[in-house]
């Protein structure tokens, strides 16, 4: 029997140590959850990129519903294109060929219908090129078809390659989807496989030893399982739009590695302390384990607020991202603690702590000696660095999100630029009435509108559904159009209708914005006052964090806007600027980049509101703080950084914009706000940084949360009662 010790042990308190301790205790058992969760994650949740959803659509949106009631009238799933070009439409090879091909295809199963442009019917004129030299051929595919019927038409067009001396490129919006839900897959893989090498790279050069920096990775690597599997277990009970499988993905895969980061950090300070691999282990869960769980509240706090929008796609990153926030922590909390255990002895610890002087001690007094001139130009810089976001469009890119190599991005820009007449209208208003109703209604209403350039012929969806065509002057979802849109659904001349299209989609969607977005704003604002007041005690802090975070997102939305809306650095970044922003995206980036800055302020004011309580002046705890915190913020932001931008040289559009909008906020945040602007304005405010009314201060004294805690002297080994494995690790202090 092992003899016990009879020495008095001092025990960690808190439920986080206690996690710490049983990680710690049954690191194996831990381990072996997490490779079950990486590997069922890997096989099950990878899934989840075949079912989600290119483009979900919204009930309540006039756009979604107008293509609802189509969809009912015609149930098709959708279509397939081919373009064959490069010989005469008459050429008789070609000719031969075509009606071939097009007589298999309306045999196969799965097939609604499908059209050439040779026949006497005039929708069959329109599938002929304005120059003679293409014609296309477009198959239905119906409601009920599968995937692998699609993949049959496919088959059967692109063999048509080469016919006659002709070139045949195979599109349409099926085919647009599943490239999409391809391109999203790899780039999300390429984003990974890029990312992890160069994480384990620089956090080798930031911990020095090749064990403490794996760590972090594995967690990283853990936590990708539990995001797949959480969004494959949404993605049957809700539609997950493709976009957000990448969206969610970087986030989980930054969390991680950041908590892992800080959670390594913690216990080499611990060693170096001279505390034992049981001690420091628990040591670390009740400290840094803290200051994980809190960040993740706000985090998840954050994208909370997407919640209160109808998208589909919003609801889906927030229900996606909050899950994945979840699972980081879990992570943090759990696995690395675990692997702790295994690897703690081959982690060096640093050979002394962290100087109360350096080089961010000594930037904190120069940026004091001139506070109000370094938080003006602060200020100043960010504001003129979120000026271009005031000239931001919004816009609906279809096709443009996939590379130009693409085939079905090839299909929809020949269409548009060789077909005028079957290419998509900018505008469609869909009536509920028969032909003649609607021509009337077109004639009478439509046609009269100074905006509109003309009006195509009434096309019947069913007995009692038909589209009119609408088109407008100059871009297609430009001011003009919108103001179509306006005014269409101003005057229904006594119909029932729908205004649908691309200017229809992002006329609803800057409708919803403003009608849902102040709630949203005020929900996120409202939860991260209310977690710094209960962290920090103060009123003061809080809003000042608020202010700054809205600066650096500033700075963040502007770049976004130079680069994709005006064409800054796109052939360095290998894209082709649209004009706009897509309409979702900078409502993704002020979730993202609000919860991520509020991760780095809790990182800093923790450390700063530890040493005031400790004793120290204002003045002194700023420089302290900083000097104590810098180094691992910065290296956390680096890390960030790096995910973020391995995503972006991904070739999704959208996929793209986030990467770029949220590595500049990272970098901004890291750097210029909490090295500057920060400790600049704690200056100016001096003790007042810690001002509440009376009551909150009661009501904080009695509610409030600790970040730091009071851990017992390592003179007495930290250990819980009754658990003599650990003793022994313990008493190595």
């Amino acid at each position: 029997m092992r003899n016990r010790s009879s020495a008095p042990t001092a025990v960690v308190g808190g439920r986080l140590a206690a996690i710490g301790r049983f990680c710690f205790r049954h690191r194996r058992w831990v381990l072996g959850f997490w490779a079950v969760v990486l590997v069922v994650g890997v096989l099950i949740g990878g899934r989840v990129f075949e079912g989600s959803v290119a483009g979900a659509s919204s009930a309540t949106a006039e756009a979604d519903r107008g293509s609802a009631v189509v969809s009912a009238a015609d149930p098709v799933k959708g279509t397939v294109t081919a373009v064959v070009d490069g010989k005469p439409v008459g050429d008789p090879a070609v000719r031969a060929a075509v009606e071939q091909a097009v007589t298999e295809i309306a045999a196969l199963p799965g097939v609604s219908s499908a059209q050439d442009a040779y026949g006497a019917d005039p929708a069959q004129a329109a599938l002929s090129a304005t120059d003679g030299t293409a014609s296309l051929v477009t198959v239905r595919m119906a409601a009920t078809s599968t995937s692998a019927q699609t993949d049959a038409v496919t088959h059967r067009l692109a063999a048509l390659n080469g016919a006659g001396g002709a070139h045949v490129t195979v599109g349409g919006d099926l085919v647009l989807q599943q490239e999409v839900k391809k391109q999203t897959e790899s780039d999300t893989r390429f984003g990974e496989m890029v990312t992890l090498p160069l994480t384990l790279v620089v956090m080798v050069l930031v911990f020095g030893g090749l064990a403490a920096a794996s760590l972090p990775v594995i967690g990283a690597i853990a936590s990708i399982g539990g995001a797949l599997l959480a969004m494959f277990g949404f993605s049957q009970i809700m539609d997950i739009d493709t976009s957000v499988l990448p969206i969610a993905t970087v986030l989980g895969l930054g969390l991680s590695i950041d908590y892992a980061l800080l959670m390594v950090n913690r216990f080499r300070e611990e060693r170096g302390h001279g505390a034992g691999i049981a001690a420091a282990v628990e040591r670390t869960a009740a400290t840094a384990g803290r200051t994980v769980a809190f960040s993740g509240l706000t985090v998840a706090v954050a994208l909370s607020g997407l919640f209160v929008f109808t998208s589909p796609v919003l609801g889906a990153v927030a229900a996606a991202g909050v899950s994945v926030v979840v699972i980081a922590v879990a992570a943090a909390l759990t696995l690395v603690p675990a692997l702790l255990g295994f690897a703690g002895s081959r982690i060096k610890a640093p050979a002394a702590p962290v100087p109360d002087e350096g080089f961010f001690s000594r930037t904190v007094r120069r940026v004091r000696k001139r506070a109000v001139l370094v938080a003006l130009a602060c200020v100043a810089v960010l504001m003129a660095a979120g000026a271009p976001f005031l000239h931001a469009e919004m816009r609906s890119s279809g096709a443009a999100v996939l590379p130009a190599s693409s085939a079905g991005r090839q299909v929809a820009e020949t269409v548009d630029h060789r077909f005028p007449q079957v290419a998509a209208a900018p505008i469609t208003v869909v009536v509920e009435g028969g032909a003649q109703v609607a021509q009337a209604y077109a004639d009478d209403v439509v046609a009269k509108l100074p905006g509109v350039s003309g009006v195509r012929a009434v096309t019947p969806v069913g007995d009692k559904v038909s589209t009119v065509d609408v088109l407008v002057h100059g871009d297609p979802q430009g001011a003009g159009a919108k103001q179509v849109v306006d005014e269409l659904r101003a005057d229904r001349g006594g119909l029932k209708t729908y205004v649908t299209g691309g200017a229809a989609s992002v006329v609803d969607f800057k409708d919803e914005l403003l009608s849902r977005g102040p709630w949203a704003l005020g929900l996120v604002a409202a939860g991260t006052l209310v977690l710094l007041f209960l962290m920090t005690g103060s009123l003061v802090m809080p809003i000042k964090a608020l202010l700054m975070n809205l600066l650096s997102l500033g700075a963040s939305l502007g770049a976004l806007t130079l680069v994709f809306q005006d064409g800054w650095f796109s052939g360095l970044l290998g894209f082709s600027p649209t004009g706009g922003l897509e309409t979702f995206i900078p409502v993704l980036v002020f979730a993202f980049a609000f919860g991520l800055s509020m991760d780095y302020e809790v990182f800093l004011l923790a450390r700063i509101k530890e040493l005031h309580q400790r004793g120290h002046s204002c003045t002194r705890a700023v420089e302290l703080g900083v000097q104590r915190s810098g180094r691992i913020i910065t290296s956390a932001a680096m890390l960030m950084v790096i995910v973020f931008a391995g995503f972006a040289a991904g070739d999704m559009l959208m996929v793209k914009q986030m990467g770029i909008a949220l590595a500049v906020a990272v970098a901004v945040d890291a750097t210029l706000v909490r090295c500057l602007l920060v400790p600049a304005a704690m200056s100016l405010f001096g003790e007042f940084n810690w001002w509440a009314p009376a009551p909150l201060k009661r009501l904080h004294k009695r509610f409030g949360l600790s970040e730091h805690v009071e851990l017992p002297s390592l003179e007495q080994p930290a250990v819980p009662a009754q658990r003599p494995e650990l003793v022994g690790s313990a008493q190595a202090v």
